[in-house]
């Protein structure tokens, strides 16, 4: 019985809890934008090819 009473006892502490801070985004860096545009190019050469592949058959 003591235990329980402790448990309830220490429950409501264990509770409270931190505010929540939202997380500041970072800048884009220019490598980023680099590697974004490297992938935007490549995926538009890929559904070139792809056109292409399908339109020969």
């Amino acid at each position: 019985m003591k235990r329980i009473v402790a448990i309830a006892v220490a429950l409501p502490g264990t509770a409270i809890a931190e505010a929540f801070d939202r997380p500041i985004p970072q800048p884009q860096t220019a490598a980023a934008e680099f590697w974004f545009l490297v992938g935007s190019v490549a995926l538009i050469v890929a559904l070139g090819a792809v056109q292409w592949m399908v339109s020969r058959r």
